[in-house]
């Protein structure tokens, strides 16, 4: 069974991404090991003023347990048409150039607007693939968050659900599809 671990992308408190992460790791548990991050428990007073090039220990821990798993699923809000400077951060301190090339990633966009994310999720997209992540095809884009998620029982539009179901059984093998062809990434 795949170790997949989550991201809640923000450091907001009570955060609607956190909910979202915490629904779909239930969902997650059926078919892989699972264990949710959230940047709120990022140590981002350690790197206040800028630590590039020396990197805290405490970045580094949280940096590697997370990078451990065989897929990463990011739950990235929607904040004034961007994903969350704080996710900016956490990349910026990931290893470079290593940390994320050749791992499976799986994206879910939230945001209390008409696009569910959609801008945010293809921008930090765009830093994944810059890093060589292989990007789960199938995306989750949750609209208006507030009134049509329910930590409890997901989303009230069926079909919507349906989808986001689907992503949720379709990860979980696409990252036992990559660990199964064994790429190197020293090849």
């Amino acid at each position: 069974m795949s170790l997949i671990h989550i991201l809640s992308s923000t450091d907001r408190p009570n955060s609607n991404a956190l909910k979202v992460s915490k629904y779909v790791e239930q969902h997650l548990a059926k078919k892989a090991d699972t264990k949710i991050f959230s940047l709120m428990d990022y140590p981002y007073a350690d790197i206040v003023g800028g630590k590039y090039g020396n990197t805290p220990d405490s970045v580094k821990e949280f940096n590697q347990e997370l990078l451990s798993a065989d897929g990463l699923l990011f739950v990235v809000p929607e904040y004034n048409g961007g994903f969350p400077g704080v996710l900016k951060f956490f990349y910026d301190y990931l290893p470079f150039p290593e940390a994320l090339e050749m791992i499976p990633v799986s994206l879910i966009g939230e945001a209390a607007g008409a696009f569910g994310a959609l801008r945010p999720v293809e921008q930090f997209e765009q830093l994944l693939k810059y890093r060589k992540a292989y990007i789960y095809p199938e995306r989750m884009f949750i609209q208006r968050v507030n009134d049509s998620f329910d930590p409890e029982s997901g989303l009230s539009n069926e079909t919507l659900q349906k989808l986001l179901m689907s992503q949720l059984d379709g990860f979980p093998d696409f990252v036992e599809e990559i660990k199964s062809l064994d790429i190197s990434v020293d090849a």
